[in-house]
């Protein structure tokens, strides 16, 4: 302190008010001073009493979370005062920076009358990491509302030291069994079941009861392969037995999976009525329907059929490969949405594919409400993740989403199933394909150019696409490509390399899946195989008898079957095959990884092996690049684990449109 006028004192630095404030002003008061200052004195700092939470459910099912700090005898909402200070502090949106926040550092929250209160980090840290998303906009001075869902983390604040919380019992017990699966009992699978489930089924087939006693909903997310169709069957089959499957439950299914599901349900559940809602002729089968167990039909038939699906009441509404009505919007998707049934039930091995509005379109239909509108989801949690790798929101997430999902891998559950291994074929472009890559590639990055330069990135997708789709052609095939030169191009890289590889792996005894995303190249592939006089069968879709063409393949000999990615890419059992090809590669590794499960599934006795066909520097290894990226997104929400998150931008379609290295001509 030093000399002001007489009676007048002052401190060197203003620097050294809140250590004199904290620490010399109550010195000051407990010797005796009488201390008066204005409450809006700017360096004034108080202390908090006490930390008060109280949680109460109202009818709707909802938690009111009402959080109070208690400042000179005086309760205050706590909301608006956090809002603040997340808003104006970037700290609190960072996982990382907030583990390096020493809690006993200081932080100020300021009062709307103007007085600044001191608490400790340690305080306010768990409340960021479990409610940040509540923050978006100005709570008011009302209770913050959760979905009786969350009720998870309503119990981590209620363990916070310090803090008086009362009605913590309403959350207590749900919160348990949703977060730690308590009072998931052991379940005995149905006597009628003709399959003995390994354990980790037995796990399932106990959670999809725990979800129907309790009245939730979830998503079967195994990856493929793992059996997810026989747990359900077995978990259907279980209802009926203890006599709850009252009405019938209905299975919404790609038109691939009829078959499957049919085939696995006469084998493994017999004692299930099953309906197939299928075919021209499926009109006159609709009466049918509350005699029989579980009913399938199909993603497009379903917006059409609707108005006679719904005058039945059904026990369990499924969504097999239930990505499929990623696009909320969809008609598919709308009209699972207006269907009456009880319990509710997601099954894919890709909950994930893209970007996290795929997860809330499967959430919306499963349990509503629970991750809010589509809007402010895009709000809350989409941008925030998938443009700023935000790492609280992607963890707080991953934990919100993580009660409702079983997700098991083959490396962790099925330790008998051979090993996959992958290997890389890569082909040089020579002569007139190498100079009609480029010549394609050098137009279509002029025109993506003048495209986004006239109309911006996020307009110009239709003209990029059509790029890459030009690109990806002439890796494949020249004569994929619909130019006038194309077709005078005699070199075809690829289709030399595959047309090498095939008689050998034939005559090795090898039994092998082809996959190609475009029809055009399997018919090109067919004639080839036609004039070595190689034995094949195809799918397609347009193969009217695909179950022949299956049979052929699996039971016949057939030692070579052509697919397409769209076709057969999901929901065929093919462990007759013990080679996968991959003609042309795709930037999302789920869809590859689906195809080849196709062979390494359960059921699997012999070693695979996968051939991924790739054009050297071209923009198919720039594809192979970006499956990475992809795989990183889902892995940030659906495993614990998360890794960075990143954006398919501009730079990347430089990266897929950069020349050919230079090589032989």
């Amino acid at each position: 302190v030093r000399s002001r006028p007489p009676r007048l004192w002052g401190l060197e630095s203003p620097s050294h008010w809140p250590e004199f404030m904290s620490e010399h002003l109550p010195a000051l008061r407990a010797a005796g001073w009488q201390v008066e200052m204005p409450v809006d004195f700017r360096h004034l700092v108080v202390d908090v009493d006490s930390w008060e939470a109280e949680i109460g459910e109202d009818a709707g099912g909802w938690f009111n979370l009402d959080m109070g700090i208690v400042v000179d005898g005086l309760r205050l909402p706590l909301a608006p005062l956090l809002y603040d200070l997340f808003r104006n502090d970037a700290r609190w949106l960072d996982t990382a920076q907030l583990n390096k926040l020493p809690d006993q550092a200081p932080v100020i929250l300021t009062t709307p009358t103007g007085i600044r209160l001191r608490v400790q980090a340690g305080r306010i840290k768990p409340l960021a990491l479990t409610l940040i998303d509540l923050f978006d906009a100005p709570p008011g001075h009302g209770p913050l509302r959760l979905s009786r869902l969350d009720a998870p983390r309503l119990a981590r604040l209620a363990e916070m030291r310090r803090w008086r919380f009362a009605g913590v019992e309403a959350v207590a017990k749900l919160a348990h069994s949703l977060q730690h699966g308590a009072g998931i009992q052991p379940v005995a699978p149905p006597a009628g079941f003709a399959l003995t489930l390994r354990p980790y089924q037995l796990e399932g087939l106990a959670w999809l009861q725990y979800l129907r006693e309790h009245g939730l909903a979830g998503i079967l997310a195994d990856d493929m392969g793992l059996g997810k169709t026989a747990q359900t069957l077995a978990h259907l089959l279980l209802e009926k037995e203890a006599g709850r499957l009252d009405r019938p439950c209905l299975v919404v299914l790609p038109t691939s999976l009829i078959f499957n599901w049919k085939r696995e349900a006469e084998r493994f559940a017999p004692g299930l009525k099953v309906l197939s809602l299928h075919g021209k002729e499926r009109a006159e089968r609709f009466a049918a329907i509350p005699e029989h167990d579980v009913i399938l039909t199909t993603y497009p038939l379903l917006w059409r059929d609707e108005a006679l699906l719904a005058k039945q009441e059904y026990h369990l509404l499924i969504l097999d490969e239930a990505q499929t009505v990623k696009n909320a919007a969809s008609k598919a998707a709308q009209a699972v949405r207006r269907l009456s049934t009880r319990h509710r039930l997601c099954l894919t091995g890709t909950p994930l594919e893209n970007h996290l509005g795929e997860l809330w379109a499967q959430f919306d239909f499963l349990l509503p409400g629970f991750l809010g509108e589509a809007k402010g989801f895009t709000k809350t949690w989409r941008t925030p993740i998938e443009k700023h790798g935000n790492g609280v929101r992607r963890d707080l997430l991953a934990a919100r989403v993580r009660p409702f999902i079983l997700r098991r891998r083959k490396e962790d559950v099925a330790k008998e199933l051979p090993a996959k291994t992958l290997i890389v074929r890569t082909v040089e472009l020579q002569g007139g394909q190498r100079d009609l890559y480029e010549a394609v590639r050098s137009a279509m990055d002029e025109k993506i150019r003048e495209a986004i330069a006239d109309k911006g990135f996020a307009r110009s997708h239709i003209v990029i696409l059509d790029a890459l789709l030009k690109l990806r052609q002439v890796c494949c095939d020249p004569r994929l490509v619909k130019l006038a030169g194309a077709a005078k191009v005699k070199e075809r890289a690829k289709l030399d390399q595959l047309m090498d590889m095939l008689p050998e792996l034939v005559d090795e005894g090898r039994r092998v899946l082809v996959f190609s995303q475009f029809t055009s190249m399997l018919a090109l592939i067919e004639e080839e195989l036609l004039a070595r006089k190689l034995s094949y069968v195809k799918l397609t879709g347009d193969t009217q008898d695909r179950e022949g063409v299956i049979r052929r393949f699996q039971d016949e000999g057939v030692p070579i079957f052509l697919i397409s990615l769209k076709a057969g890419g999901v929901g065929l059992n093919l462990t007759a095959a013990d080679t996968v090809i991959h003609y042309d590669p795709w930037w999302n590794p789920a869809v590859e990884n689906q195809a080849t499960d196709r062979a390494h599934r359960i059921g699997q006795k012999k070693k695979v092996f996968v051939y991924k066909l790739v054009v050297a520097g071209s923009i198919e290894e720039k594809i192979i690049a970006l499956q990475d990226k992809k795989a990183e997104l889902a892995a940030g929400v659906l495993s614990e684990d998360a890794g960075a998150l990143s954006k398919f931008g501009e730079a990347d379609i430089r990266a897929l449109l950069a020349p050919l290295p230079m090589g032989k001509g």
